[in-house]
């Protein structure tokens, strides 16, 4: 962040040179600190609601620690993904409130309680083995100030399962559907819903699966309307999207 733009700003507030307004919208693109091996985005919440989130793969514990520190250096929550127990060991020891989702693999600080979105978030897995990407997408989700139900192991090969749940599927404000192997789960569930479908493919499958491929393209081409689809595993991206669409709701 730069102090002396801050003061001009501040200054040309004072001096009615500059709305409340327009200063607010020029600091909305403003900060952002370079801290040698990272660049932070300090206004990422001004701009989008919630701060930015570490992705910790290929990062070092210092540098993940360096980020973490500013990030919370505001009071704002913090959301790490692909976090290892290493990681978090780590975290904790700044962050005594940390926490560790081991199945999501996601480290999670909240300094302050965000008012929570009128609706929920349904997270529905096809098989207990996607349950690691339905994790991230979750807690995603609830630390950005959603409440979520989970529906796990829903898969279509006992499609009656899906239908015992479509009760309570059908007052979800969105819903998250994360399957591998060919990745069938959110044509059905889309097909029986009017909230918005979120499809998360997954790697899991056998080898014609091609590492979550075979999911991916059958999202893609799914017929129910309503469903979009996220990138292989990505369950941050689905929660946030998720997360986005019940504020706006």
């Amino acid at each position: 962040m730069n102090p002396s733009l801050i003061k001009k700003l501040l200054s040309d507030v004072a001096r009615k040179k500059l709305s409340v307004a327009a200063a607010m919208e020029r600091l909305r693109h403003l900060p952002f600190e370079e801290i040698g091996h990272s660049t932070v985005d300090r206004h990422r919440a001004l701009r989008q609601g919630f701060p930015e989130v570490i992705f910790c793969e290929g990062k070092t514990l210092d540098e993940i620690d360096a980020i973490a520190r500013r990030i919370c250096s505001t009071g704002e929550n913090l959301l790490a993904t692909r976090a290892s127990e290493e990681v978090y060991r780590r975290l904790r020891e700044r962050f005594p409130g940390a926490v560790y989702h081991a199945r999501g693999r996601v480290v999670t600080v909240e300094q302050r309680a965000l008012r929570k979105a009128r609706g929920f978030i349904a997270v529905v897995s096809a098989g207990t083995s996607d349950a690691p990407v339905a994790e991230e997408a979750a807690v995603t989700a609830e630390i950005m100030g959603n409440r979520v139900e989970r529906f796990y192991d829903m898969g279509v090969a006992g499609l009656h399962r899906v239908a015992s749940k479509i009760r309570e599927l059908s007052r979800a404000r969105v819903i998250i559907v994360v399957a591998g192997m060919e990745g069938a789960l959110p044509s059905v569930v889309g097909g029986l819903v009017g909230a918005p479908v979120i499809a998360v493919p997954t790697s899991i499958g056998y080898g014609a699966s091609f590492s979550g491929i075979a999911a991916l393209l059958g999202m893609l081409n799914s017929c129910a309307a309503g469903v979009t689809v996220v990138n292989i595993d990505n369950g941050f991206g689905a929660g946030y999207a998720a997360a986005l669409i019940n504020r706006r709701s």
